[in-house]
């Protein structure tokens, strides 16, 4: 993808501030000649100096970048609580996926055969049929428990490679980054292992959904697909009305959580998923509603002990993990490939520990000490 600096925005913003190009480049820490050549096309930025000259600039990556869009990699957030995703955001994300890009042909071989959901309609019986085809081509029927095994192998059957990482528990951060590659036809998940058990696999089962449906990746009619998709894969109708007829049958708002909690530990997913869908599973049947409201279900969730340990606690003791511990992890428990792709790249290539920690985007302390493991 060719990539140039839109340099009239760049010269509006310069002139908003009131600064010149060498004012500019004494900001960014860049020579005056290399912002000359971004201007004139000449040459273009490295990704942490795009993300550098963005901020410094106040302009999104589109008012930044001209560029052919057509393998432009797709990104998808899945932030926590009411975090908001921002252009910088988005700007490091795509600079990722720009830094991925020389990975993928250290990957497996394509796969021929992939899982493409087409009807991507949100309603009601529609969706539950989609999900009973996936549920069915894993081989498990309506009422079993989906496992963290069926999950992921689907990634690996649908070229998706999973990659692991510990960006934090704050509400801050993110659960999930979805990054898609058009042009290579390969997409990256990172899934944040600083989150609840009970929240992980519907993080999954979200991504999955992206994974399924491309063409929506990135998009808002993506995320609520997605989201929609992740509930009633992990939590079918007919699990829905099980739950219904046990949580009708309490007087009181406890009794009611304590019934649909029954289920939420049975199927490892959280109290509140169980809750949404029994509620929409009631809303289709024309049922009366369980005496119960989201707020409470909610301050039940939130209670102390009952969301459980973080996954990278239940993974890893003691915290933090050794690199090859962490590596090995990744090998084992989600079927990565994507250290193994590093580590050829960072042998032919001589590549350092900057570029380990610009595509997982963790601190250079860390990438250092995976990149020396790998290169062992």
């Amino acid at each position: 993808m060719q990539k140039t600096v839109h340099s009239e925005s760049v010269r509006s913003a310069l002139t908003a501030k009131g600064w010149d190009q060498k004012q500019l480049a004494q900001a960014l820490g860049v020579s005056g000649q290399a912002v000359t050549n971004w201007m004139k096309g000449v040459d273009f930025p490295r990704p942490a100096t795009l993300l550098k000259l963005a901020t410094a600039l106040s302009l999104s990556f589109e008012q930044l970048v001209r560029s052919d869009t057509t393998d432009q990699p797709v990104i998808a957030f899945r932030k926590k609580g009411a975090a908001k995703t921002t252009d910088e955001h988005v700007l490091h994300a795509r600079a990722m996926g720009a830094m991925l890009k020389p990975l993928v042909a250290h990957l497996p071989a394509r796969q021929s055969l992939r899982t493409q959901i087409s009807d991507t309609s949100l309603a009601y019986d529609s969706l539950q049929a989609t999900a009973a085809a996936v549920r069915a081509k894993l081989g498990i029927g309506p009422e079993a428990v989906l496992s963290y095994e069926h999950l992921i192998g689907q990634f690996a059957e649908n070229d998706a490679v999973i990659v692991p990482v510990m960006w934090g528990a704050k509400k801050t951060h993110e659960n999930a980054l979805h990054i898609l590659l058009p042009a290579e036809k390969v997409t990256f998940i990172y899934l944040n292992l600083d989150t609840h058990l009970e929240d992980f696999k519907f993080w999954m089962a979200h991504e999955l959904a992206h994974v399924f449906t491309p063409e929506l990746a990135g998009k808002d009619d993506g995320e609520d697909f997605a989201d929609a998709f992740a509930g009633a894969l992990l939590f079918p109708k007919e699990l829905a009305h099980h739950a219904y007829v046990s949580a009708s049958q309490r007087r009181t708002p406890s009794g009611v959580i304590g019934a649909l909690h029954e289920f939420a530990r049975e199927h490892m997913i959280s109290l509140y998923s169980v809750f949404n869908e029994v509620k929409k599973y009631t809303e289709a049947q024309d049922l009366p509603a369980l005496k119960v409201t989201p707020q409470q279900v909610h301050a039940a969730r939130n209670s102390d002990g009952v969301r459980g340990e973080l996954v990278s606690a239940t993974l890893f003791r003691p915290l933090p993990p050794e690199p090859a511990i962490y590596i090995a992890a990744a090998h084992t428990v989600f079927n990565s490939a994507f250290f193994t792709a590093l580590q050829t790249l960072l042998r032919e290539r001589g590549t350092g520990a900057g570029y380990v920690q610009q595509v997982m985007s963790i601190p250079l302390a860390d990438a250092q000490a995976i990149h020396d493991e790998l290169l062992r």
